[in-house]
């Protein structure tokens, strides 16, 4: 059996007793950092041989994987922070499992989107995008896709690329509501509420999520129209058919009473 087991993102003691557990009965783990990994397997006294599993060896490494499945040994595979194959190594391995019909499952813990998306407070539907791609033309094809979406998009950005990654999520998506979070559980994790045209302007140090609001929806002159009538014809004047219009859809009464004269 192969065990993806999500780690602590950043304060160490959310971490949950069934992925302690199950660390200390596999027969080996594997490790994006090796180096990174021990500081909490040694903080839970947490005894197993280790094994690197990164993105530069995972499609070949898997194959050793597979065959020590096959003969019975059990395994474990975490990343340095969140979740396994949420933008980190894994979903290689976890597509030959499919392949060989093998047993795994998922130890659930933390992932940062996730706790970026709720300190947001923004509304669902979301899309998570991960990272963007360093490669230009990757790059332009991804926001390409994805400038017409109407959900949340949450993003992944290291120090290095925060400025470029805004500066053409901006260009892509035009200005939208973002949320920048990082240090996310720790003692000095930061949210900052901005927009993409004013970009970010905290702390450039650590991994960041962004997550950047869905496009603002304009009411169109008809929709308002037609809501108004349907007031109108059931006795409100115009005045109070627009109060309880604008209201009702977090409009200024006085643009909506000045569409409400298109009626006659």
């Amino acid at each position: 059996m192969l065990y993806l087991v999500a780690t602590p993102i950043g304060n160490l003691k959310e971490f949950t007793q069934r992925a302690i557990e199950t660390l200390d009965s596999v027969d080996y783990i594997l490790c994006e950092d090796t180096r990174t990994s021990q500081v909490l397997l040694e903080f839970y006294k947490i005894k197993k041989p280790l094994k690197s599993y990164h993105k530069f060896n995972e499609s070949k490494a898997s194959l050793n994987i597979i065959e020590d499945l096959k003969a019975g040994k059990n395994i474990a595979l975490i990343s340095d922070a969140g979740m396994p194959g949420i933008s980190d190594p894994g979903q290689i391995l976890v597509k030959e499992l499919i392949k060989n019909d093998l047993e795994y499952t998922v130890i659930s813990g933390a992932s940062a989107f996730v706790n970026a998306y709720v300190l947001s407070g923004y509304d669902v539907p979301f899309t998570f995008v991960g990272f963007l791609s360093d490669n230009n033309t990757k790059r332009k094809t991804m926001l390409e896709n994805i400038k017409d979406y109407d959900t949340t998009l949450i993003f992944y950005m290291s120090p290095h690329s925060i400025e470029k990654d805004l500066l053409d999520l901006y260009s892509a998506l035009g200005d939208r509501e973002i949320c920048v979070v990082r240090e996310i559980s720790k003692k000095f994790e930061e949210k900052t509420f901005s927009t993409l045209k004013e970009g970010f302007k905290g702390t450039i140090k650590g991994e960041f999520v962004v997550v950047v609001n869905k496009p603002e929806k304009k009411e169109s002159h008809n929709d308002i129209n037609a809501d108004l009538q349907v007031l109108l014809d059931m006795g409100l004047t115009k005045s109070d058919a627009s109060k309880v219009l604008a209201k009702a859809r977090g409009l200024k009464k006085n643009d909506v009473y000045k569409n409400s004269h298109m009626l006659f």
